[in-house]
């Protein structure tokens, strides 16, 4: 018995180890199976993490040098791994700025329960691999650039809680497959490309918290089963193209806190017990829509409101004070661009209830129907108000001193209303302001100088009232100011030099409409940044300052409407960005510069009344009629047919414009810096030998200044010799002359000072010939007005010397002079007869002062060796100048007749009246 016993206790333990043995055995197979499968998951997570490393071009953080062999990719940066089983859980990358694409091994992560690659610059598509990760719970990939449509394979992601691809560039419409993914609490699709209608099987998702739907381009109207979610907190569609009304069930959400469906067309009123339905706002946005109808008066049963922003509706009737003024925690109020108020009295008393409203940091009410004064309860708004918008409304009054305890503004707006009187001194106390409108109202009296306080300002609008007094220096304090536009007031005085010197200016300077005086300073060069300036329409005077070239990024440039005068300065052929330039009616001359043209931005150009001449540049904006005015300008020819200039004369073919280049301007200059330095000498050694002489100073007709003395002329004529003489009459004796500096031949025409009126002739042809120039007028030389040997006056003129002596001569020539050859042929005398016209048309009608000459007659026609005709003598001469304006008539001749009796006209009184007409008659 015992011995079987033995046996059987033998038998249990063989048994016992035998299994002991197999439990091993099993034990360690399990294990080196289980071993084996984690390995062979481990180098697939390994390779697939490799493939996205591959894919990636840009990597400025330097994140991905920690994915390489020598590290285990569970402590790859962005890689967290289960503790026990070495698989890949999570990716995060977010914020890397990381540049490639998604490599579609991704999907091989089967145990990813999240990636996080938000915030970098991933594009291409999003990989349909992802689908394969039936653990994955949250998917960010927002802020990146993936264009393609969301792919249907994420809808196998059943687990999936977060689904965040905000701010792409996806197209398409929503797959109708999401609609499986029923654990979704939050979906935000917001900035996107999104088309089609917002899905109504989104309402089967129970637990959705959030839903971002904003800023896409889906059509149609709210789909009522979006009523649905219960739970839902977070709501917005804005920026879509949403139409009809918000249905009723989602006003039923109690649980929402966000509510946003701004800038879209909705239609409807907001539903009066509004705060009733949604007592748990936070945030409500339905601006830029269609609503209609009355404020909400529950509004303050939403105690936790904090914005509220119904700008840009249809909105009628008054703002519910009492209701808005019990929100404490308000911070915005936006009721700007509605029809609120009724234009009267009374309109702004809801002032007084927002004086409760103690965080409130915006107020808007612009562009609205309210009218009445500011109240005083404006002094209780909270300090803490930092943006205030009151403008275009039909508020009038003054605008109260106790704007000046809103300390923290940084906005104010009163513009386009009816208020009055002068602007508060203590408007200076907000020196936190940065943006400042008063336009457009009827202040009056000073500008207050304690603006210049406010240094913070940027943008300051006070146009269009009737501000008086001079610009404050002061405001050059404000140094960071980019807009100042003081246009269509009454303002005196100078420009201030500070306000040139405020190089922060680089949008726009205006200060137009007023009655500002003096000089553009100088320093208006150091508005470097400008963009706009416009001083149009005052009184300002002097010349255009050179500086405003270093202005170059000036693109408008008004002047016109001042007193300006001087040239275009050269140096603005450096505004290259040039796209406007109004200059006219100023007294600006000279010629218009040919570098206008080449200024290739510009599109508009308006030179209209001044004083400019010559001929008119025809390349770059000149070559367009439409976008350039020259009218007005009466000494300016040729240019475009388009503009009606009259044609420039043959001789201003090559006038001076085309003399520009420097290959042929230093030459010259240089030359006539010699004929000066010589002619200086001359005159000074003939001065030095008059004085030794003792004898009496030359004398000289205005400008005109001898460069031959009497003794020089006496020795050209060998003395005034009877064999230099050419002929005489009763105003004098012409003789031929030899001057002996140079050899030049030239005609003396010495007058006879005991000939009445003689004196008089010689200044009449002085002032006829002292600016004429012309290929067919006789070109004087010189003049000279001094004393003779015995003491006398006398006065000469010397004109260049005809080789082929007058027409006279040629017309009837004396026997002795009878010879074949001087005959004229018919082309001859056909050329003559338009060289007398064009001579008499240039002093008709292109002279700075139309000259009549009055006596001429074949002996007055001289022709040189080449047989052109040169009219001169200009004894007679009359210049026609313009009456007064209480005579109506031109100017009359004196009462003694002139001209050869042979050319007056038959019937001529004695005293007669002289024109252009009568000339031609006469001649």
């Amino acid at each position: 018995m015992m011995e079987h016993s033995r046996i059987n206790r033998k038998l249990v333990l063989f048994k016992f180890l035998h299994g002991f043995i197999l439990l091993c055995m099993s034990t360690c197979l399990e294990s080196t199976a289980l071993r084996s499968l984690t390995l062979l998951g481990n180098e697939s997570d390994r390779l697939a993490l490799l493939d996205f490393k591959k894919k990636i071009t840009a990597d400025p953080f330097d994140v991905m040098s920690s994915w390489n062999h020598s590290i285990h990719f569970c402590n790859w940066v962005g890689v967290s791994c289960h503790r026990s089983t070495k698989r890949v859980l999570m990716l995060n990358l977010i914020s890397k700025k990381l540049v490639g694409s998604i490599s579609p091994s991704v999907g091989n992560l089967t145990y990813l329960t999240g990636i996080n690659l938000g915030d970098n610059n991933f594009h291409g598509e999003i990989p349909p691999e992802m689908g394969r990760l039936q653990s994955l719970q949250y998917l960010n990939l927002s802020h990146n650039s993936f264009r393609e449509k969301i792919p249907t394979n994420l809808s196998q992601c059943a687990q999936l809680r977060l689904l965040n691809l905000q701010y792409n560039h996806i197209k398409g419409s929503i797959p109708n497959q999401l609609s499986s993914l029923l654990n979704l609490e939050h979906l935000w699709l917001y900035g996107n490309n999104l088309t089609g209608t917002i899905p109504p099987w989104i309402g089967n998702f129970s637990l959705l918290s959030s839903l971002y739907l904003g800023e896409n381009n889906f059509q149609g109207s709210i789909a009522n089963e979006l009523g649905h979610i219960t739970g839902l907190v977070e709501f917005s569609v804005e920026l879509n193209n949403l139409s009809s009304i918000v249905p009723s069930s989602i006003y039923n959400i109690s649980s929402i806190h966000i509510f946003s469906v701004a800038e879209n067309q909705l239609h409807g009123e907001l539903p009066p017990n509004l705060g009733i339905m949604l007592p748990n706002l936070v945030k409500f946005f339905c601006g830029m829509n269609k609503f209609t109808g009355n404020i909400p008066v529950s509004l303050s049963n939403a105690s936790r409101l904090q914005r509220f922003d119904l700008a840009a509706n249809k909105l009628t009737g008054s703002v519910p004070g009492e209701d808005i003024g019990s929100l404490k925690s308000l911070v915005w109020l936006n009721f700007e661009s509605n029809r609120l108020g009724n234009g009267k009295n009374g309109d702004l008393n809801f002032f007084s209830f927002l004086a409760n409203c103690t965080s409130l940091e915006t107020l808007s009410i612009f562009q609205n129907h309210f009218g009445g004064g500011i109240p005083g309860s404006l002094a209780n708004l909270s300090t803490q108000l930092k943006s205030l918008t009151l403008g275009e409304n039909l508020i009038h009054g003054s605008l109260p001193n106790s704007i000046g305890n809103l300390i923290n503004l940084n906005r104010l707006g009163m513009e386009r209303n009816y208020l009055d009187h002068s602007v508060p001194n203590e408007i200076g106390k907000l020196q936190k302001l940065v943006v400042l409108f008063l336009g457009g109202n009827k202040f009056s009296g000073p500008i207050p100088s304690s603006l210049g306080n406010i240094t913070s300002l940027t943008k300051l609008y006070m146009e269009d009232n009737g501000f008086s007094g001079s610009i404050p220096p002061s405001l050059g304090n404000c140094r960071d100011l980019l807009i100042l536009s003081l246009s269509n007031n009454n303002l005196t005085g100078t420009i201030p030099k500070e306000l040139t010197k405020l190089s922060s200016l680089s949008i726009s300077l205006e200060i137009a409409d007023n009655y500002l005086t003096g000089s553009l300073p100088s320093e208006v060069g150091d508005l470097v940044h400008l963009t706009m300036l416009n001083i149009s329409n005052n009184k300002l005077s002097g010349e255009i300052p050179s500086t405003l070239s270093r202005c170059v990024s000036l693109e408008f440039l008004y002047l016109e409407a001042n007193k300006f005068e001087g040239k275009i300065p050269q140096s603005f052929k450096d505004l290259r960005a040039l796209e406007e330039l109004y200059i006219s009616d100023n007294n600006l001359s000279g010629q218009i510069p040919e570098f206008i043209g080449k200024l290739e931005a510009l599109k508009y150009l308006n030179l209209s009344y001044n004083n400019f001449e010559g001929e008119l540049p025809k390349e770059g904006i000149f070559s367009n009629a439409s976008s350039v005015s020259v009218v007005g300008n009466h000494r300016l020819c040729g240019g475009i047919p388009q503009l009606h200039l009259h044609p420039c004369p043959k001789n201003s073919q090559h006038s001076s414009r085309g003399l520009l280049s420097s290959k042929v301007v230093i030459p010259i200059a240089c030359a006539l810096a010699f004929i000066i330095v010589v002619s200086c000498f001359f005159i000074a050694c003939s001065m030095l030998k008059k004085s030794r002489d003792r004898h009496a100073t030359t004398r000289s007709y205005k400008d005109w200044k001898s460069s031959v003395s009497y003794s020089e002329l006496v020795k050209s004529t060998n003395g005034f010799s009877v064999d230099n003489l050419i002929g005489s009459g009763s105003f004098g004796s012409v003789y031929k002359g030899v001057i002996p500096s140079d050899g030049t031949i030239v005609v003396v025409k010495v007058l006879n000072l005991q000939q009445e009126g003689a004196s008089k002739s010689f200044i009449d042809e002085c002032k006829a010939l002292r600016s004429v120039r012309h290929r067919n007028l006789l070109k004087i030389i010189t003049a000279c007005s001094s004393i003779d040997n015995q003491g006398k006056d006398f006065k000469s003129l010397v004109f260049e010397f005809m080789e082929n002596g007058s027409l006279d001569s040629w017309l009837y020539p004396r026997c002795e002079e009878e010879s074949p050859n001087k005959r004229l042929s018919f082309m001859q005398r056909l050329n003559i007869a338009i060289d007398v016209a064009s001579a008499l048309d240039y002093l008709h009608h292109h002279c700075e002062t139309s000259i009549v000459h009055c006596d001429l007659k074949p002996n007055n026609v001289l022709l040189d060796k080449d047989l052109v005709a040169h009219v001169g003598d200009f004894g007679l001469a009359r210049l026609l100048f313009e009456t007064s304006n209480d005579s109506s008539f031109s100017q009359t001749m004196s009462s003694q007749l002139k001209g050869s009796i042979g050319y007056i006209p038959p019937g001529m009184n004695n005293e007669f009246l002289f024109s252009v007409p009568i000339n031609l008659l006469l001649n």
